[in-house]
């Protein structure tokens, strides 16, 4: 699979199935982010690969209503990171961007192998912090749910979610975020 097919295959499913998780994965997907570029090459992304039924039961009291589906994930992915890992340059701060790149190639890694791999914006960063033993200077930016995904729909979904799994949502057009040479209506690519 190459990185076009793989932009392409990537869907935000929410009905997953068991898969087993190795440390071989884990560091497959942790080296698609290591190499990944950041500024400076701070790489100021810091993960923890949850895999343990146990603390993967803990990390559910964190999702927020809506996301009980992400219980049946195999593996959660806390993305976090701080300003003061990345570059600062007057007021632009880096670790958010930086840390999304390389976690968008960790997620299109999972993909190449036939995984969902699902960021959430739907829990709560202190319980996870909590959970997971990660300082409070730290800025958890995302959960990653990964699994394999189900074809048979998750009972736990709502109309959307289901129409979402069916379906891949529609995308905004190229016309309303491409812009040549200025922002402007005429500069529209």
């Amino acid at each position: 699979m190459d990185v076009k097919e793989a932009i392409e295959k990537r869907r935000a499913y929410r009905s997953l199935e068991s898969t087993e998780i190795t440390g071989e994965l884990v560091r497959d997907l942790a080296h698609s982010a290591q190499v990944f570029c950041s500024c400076f090459n701070n790489q100021p992304w810091r993960y923890v690969f949850v895999y343990d039924s146990e603390v993967l039961k803990k990390m559910h009291s964190a999702l927020s209503q809506g996301n009980e589906w992400a219980q049946d994930a195999s593996m959660m992915i806390a993305v976090f990171s701080k300003p003061e890992f990345d570059c600062i340059i007057g007021d632009r701060k880096y670790h958010l961007f930086d840390t999304g790149m390389a976690t968008a190639a960790l997620i299109l890694r999972a993909t190449e192998l036939g995984l969902v791999a699902h960021p959430i914006a739907g829990f709560n960063p202190k319980k996870a912090k909590e959970v997971l033993g990660i300082p409070d200077e730290m800025e958890v930016i995302t959960l990653v749910m990964v699994g394999r995904h189900s074809e048979t729909i998750s009972p736990v979904l709502s109309d959307k979610q289901v129409e979402a799994e069916k379906n891949r949502p529609e995308r905004l057009a190229l016309e309303k975020f491409v812009y040549i040479n200025s922002f402007n209506l005429g500069g529209r690519g």
